[in-house]
């Protein structure tokens, strides 16, 4: 039987190839036209990007004791430290332009590169592997879903903003990714109010989010 860890790996690989894939099929004119937010596709394909770089950056990062027990301790802390302010949003936006602009004149084949070598480095790193990010230190296999649930969301946004198909490779992340949320608020407050909305008694409580 497959266990939670292998399950998670094949899921962040399906949602890295529907990233990658996605991207590939959006046009390259395209890429300075509005698409969430205040970004544009390309900055937004950039701040998707990161979903990636941010394991070779933690990996490499002097290891720290565990304090981060799983993805939803990781999500409850991202949750927790979310500063809404202005100058936060705006250093957010700079990140995913900043990342946008490193991707160079050939998005596609920079985010390929950038898919295939994390892709890789995943591969060969065990699941105990510390990854010290600055919400605090938890494993490999701990923080693998959280880069699946990102790649797997704003992979949506790239292809709604592109006006291009969802790969079919994105379906089993989807559903993983609703389970997790599901899970981070079961923990919450508006457990009861998100169930009677999915269950047709009512609207989504205003401003819900797990990350």
């Amino acid at each position: 039987m497959e266990n939670e860890s292998d399950r998670w790996r094949g899921i962040f690989e399906s949602a890295t190839a529907a990233f990658a894939e996605t991207v590939e099929g959006v046009d390259p004119g395209r890429l300075d036209e509005p698409a969430l937010g205040s970004w544009s596709l390309r900055d937004l394909v950039g701040h998707t990007s990161r979903a990636l770089l941010t394991i070779e950056m933690y990996i490499a990062r002097d290891p720290e004791p565990v304090t981060l027990d799983g993805p939803l301790a990781y999500l409850a802390a991202a949750a927790a430290a979310s500063d809404t302010s202005a100058l936060a949003s705006e250093a957010i936006a700079q990140r995913g332009r900043d990342a946008g602009v490193a991707l160079g004149a050939d998005v596609a084949g920079s985010v390929r590169t950038i898919a295939d070598r994390v892709a890789a480095l995943v591969d060969r790193t065990a699941d105990d592997a510390p990854c010290t990010t600055p919400l605090g230190s938890l494993t490999l296999a701990a923080y693998l879903p959280t880069r699946a649930f990102e790649l797997t969301v704003h992979t949506l946004d790239i292809a709604a903003s592109a006006g291009v198909e969802v790969p079919d490779a994105l379906r089993e992340p989807v559903a993983a990714c609703l389970e997790l949320a599901a899970a981070a608020i079961a923990e919450t407050d508006a457990a009861p109010d998100v169930l009677l909305a999915l269950t047709g008694r009512r609207g989504l409580p205003d401003h819900l989010h797990v990350v």
